[in-house]
Parts: C-alpha cells; sequence; structure tokens
C-alpha cells in the first residue's frame, strides 16, 4: 500500500491557458493521504480517506479545467507515530509530496506536525483530535479540518452535564488523543460543578475490558466517558453491553464516535448515545449526493466525519494552490486562510490565523432500530452548534501566530 500512486488527471492544453494568466500554475501537485489502513482506526479513516481526497482531485478538475496534474498518495502507518515520521520525511524530502492529510492518531499528527513546519510544507489533518495542533504545536504550515478535543467537550460533554450528568468516570484510550478529549470534558464537569470520580487507562488494542469496567461500575458515576475510538470503542461498548453497565443505571457518553461504530456495534447496543460530529451524510441534500457517489466507490460504507474532512480539506488545499500559483506550504495555507471555504459537506466557513478550520457542529443521538427506515440511518439530529460556538474562542488560544496576527 505505501506509496501506491493514483494518477488522476493530466493537464494538456488546459495548463498552458491557465499558463497564459497573470499567475503561473504548477505543473503538478502531489498530496499523500497517510491514515491508518490496518489497526483500530481503519474503519472510519483509512481507505475511505483516499476514496475521498480522489473525489477532491477529481471534482477539482471537474470545476476548474484541469490546471496541473493531480497524483494521490497512500501509506499505511498503522498508528505508529514513528512510522507516520518516517513516511512523512520520505514524502516530503524524497517523493515530492506537496501536502499531506488525515493523520488520524494524535502523537502521529504531531510528529507530522512539526516535519511539515520545518520542510515547508502542508499538513491537513482530519484525523487527529489534539488541539495542540491549533494550540502551543500551531504551524503556519498546518490547518486543522473536522474536529478537536476541545469542540467534543463542549459539545456532548455539556450536552449528558445538562441532562443531569454530574458524576463521571473516564475510561480513556491511552495515547494523546484519548488522554486530550478526557482533559477537555473534565474542564468542563469541573467548570459546571461537576465531579470526576476517576480514570482508568486501557492501552490502544485492548481486548478485555472487563477489569476496566469493573473499576468505572464500582465508582459509581452517572457518567462512564469513554474517550476511545475506532474497534477500542466498539470492544468496550459491546462489552459493557454485556456487563449490563447501562441496565445497572449507569449512562454511556462516547466522546470520540463515527457513523462506522454504530454500524460495527449495531443500533440495538447503541441507540441513545449522544455525541458530537461535524458531519453526517443524511444533513440536507448536498450531503446525501455526495455520500451516495462516495459509498459507491467504497464498498458501499457511507462516509465519516473524517473521511468528508479529508475530502472539503483536499478541495480547499487545490483551490488555494490554483490561487496563489504555488506549492510552497506556507504561501498555500495562507492562501487557505485567506479565502473562505466553501463545499458541499462543510458549507462555508473559514480559517482562522491559528489553523482552526471553523464550520457548525451537530448534536445527534443514535436513533432506535424501529426507527432506521434503511442503512446507514442511524442518526437523530438533535441541535447544531454554531461555528462561532463550536470552537475554542481565538482569545484564549495560546497559539503564538495568533498574537503575530494581531500585530
Amino acid at each position: 500500500m505505501q506509496g501506491r500512486r493514483a494518477l488522476l488527471m493530466a493537464g494538456g492544453a488546459a495548463l498552458a491557458a491557465r499558463r497564459a494568466g497573470a499567475q503561473a500554475n504548477p505543473a503538478a501537485v502531489r498530496i499523500g493521504v497517510l491514515t491508518d489502513m490496518s489497526t483500530q482506526f481503519a474503519a472510519w479513516c483509512g481507505r475511505g480517506s483516499v476514496v475521498a481526497a480522489q473525489m477532491a482531485a477529481q471534482d477539482f478538475a471537474a470545476a476548474f479545467g484541469s490546471p496541473f496534474r493531480i497524483e494521490v498518495l497512500q501509506a499505511d502507518h498503522q498508528n505508529k507515530p514513528d512510522i507516520a515520521s518516517s513516511i512523512a520525511r520520505r514524502w516530503y524530502d524524497a517523493a515530492g509530496v506537496n501536502a499531506i492529510l488525515d493523520v488520524p492518531n494524535s502523537a502521529a499528527a504531531l510528529a507530522v506536525n512539526a516535519l511539515a513546519r520545518d520542510s515547508n510544507h502542508a499538513l491537513i489533518v482530519s484525523g487527529s483530535v489534539t488541539e495542540d495542533l491549533t494550540g502551543a504545536a500551531c504551524s503556519p504550515n498546518t490547518v486543522h479540518w473536522t474536529i478537536d478535543s476541545w469542540a467534543l467537550g463542549n459539545g456532548t460533554g455539556r450536552a449528558v452535564i445538562e441532562t443531569g450528568g454530574d458524576t463521571w468516570f473516564f475510561v480513556t484510550s491511552d495515547f494523546a488523543g484519548g488522554r486530550a478529549v478526557e482533559r477537555a470534558v473534565r474542564a468542563v464537569i469541573e467548570t459546571a460543578g461537576g465531579r470526576v470520580l476517576g480514570s482508568t487507562y486501557p492501552p490502544l488494542g485492548t481486548a478485555d475490558y472487563a477489569a476496566f469496567l469493573a473499576r468505572a461500575r464500582a465508582s459509581r458515576a452517572k457518567v462512564i466517558g469513554l474517550s476511545m475510538s475506532g474497534s477500542d470503542l466498539t470492544n468496550c461498548i459491546k462489552q459493557a453491553s454485556e456487563f449490563g453497565i447501562v441496565q445497572g443505571g449507569q449512562k454511556l457518553a462516547a466522546l470520540v464516535f463515527f457513523l462506522t461504530d454504530v454500524h460495527a456495534i449495531g443500533l440495538q447496543a447503541t441507540q441513545g448515545l449522544q455525541f458530537t460530529e461535524a458531519f453526517y451524510w443524511d444533513l440536507g441534500d448536498s450531503t446525501r449526493i455526495w455520500s451516495r457517489r462516495f459509498a459507491a466507490l467504497n464498498e458501499g460504507r457511507y462516509p465519516t466525519q473524517v473521511q468528508a474532512g479529508v475530502y472539503a480539506g483536499a478541495l480547499h488545499y487545490l483551490k488555494a494552490v490554483h490561487a496563489a500559483g504555488s506549492t510552497d506550504g506556507r504561501t498555500v495555507v495562507a492562501a487557505m486562510k485567506a479565502r473562505p471555504t466553501d463545499d458541499p459537506l462543510f458549507g462555508r466557513g473559514i480559517i482562522r490565523a491559528d489553523g482552526r478550520k471553523l464550520h457548525d457542529l451537530h448534536l445527534f443521538e443514535v436513533k432506535a432500530p424501529a426507527e432506521s427506515r434503511e442503512a446507514w440511518d442511524y442518526y437523530r439530529h438533535l441541535r447544531t452548534i454554531p461555528a462561532a460556538e463550536a470552537f475554542r474562542p481565538l482569545a484564549s488560544s495560546t497559539c503564538p501566530l495568533v498574537a503575530e496576527a494581531a500585530r
């Protein structure tokens, strides 16, 4: 899989015509989808993220007349930060990759973020939730799309607290992203006057959650916050159901949740779960049309918010390359920030000085089995969180770029 290239279009006469204008385009653009193809995050990123990037390249070419050749590369980082760094370094230094997309696993995303800054290439993250990418580790070369830990804490965490869930126990995957989401939700709980009664930290890839769930049940917390994702989350929820956690009076709160999780676990075990996401395939006509195109290319599987973010981020990146007439990392990211974002999945938005992409978020609840009308019809929309409220206010940002932009 590593380094496999999908040549999607040719420049030809359209390139020559564009270069006759005032702003010359590069001859070719290479974007690399660095993702998890083989471990616990593969279902909600993986092959689907590659499909999304390819669709963005095709849609850009159709809209702009193929002003340059686009290649989409893909690689499996196996959910390991050292492998992610090695692939990114090779892509940036030797393979001519101009931008890297996706990068699930927060430690991997932070490592690639540093490489992108140091080598002056672009990075558009959709798969990681760590808020550090737009905080202390922010970079003029990085854009953070889709979701982050602060937004999840203030979406799902606040909604659960408002319905009486004021005591919590966390079962948190022991990696940077899991702990970041727990910290964000803890802050919301404590600000609202609630209490955290304890936490436990199973390693990534844990198969048996019995001991961890036993501690959560013994805490008698009203809410058990599951700060994990992928196969870890599906295994934990299934085992919680076998343990009778919900039947015993405790509530599960899935803090990083994806459409593929419901598909894997089933509506019977997940019904009633509330969670925050940036995208759902059935939000409107434009999301439905795109998602059915995506599913036709992805073995019938509908897109997750991460895969939608890969598409939208890649499309906006290509538009910025075209506008700037350059593939220089800082130049293109500056161009991405200078122009509004606009795509069929997230609508219109902006990218702030800290690299945070702003768009509405949505609070959803999983439907009961009897409410589902068709395959992948799993969510009930509860409310929209406007973009201005969804993410950490810029005034409280720790990103050095914010102060620079204000000068």
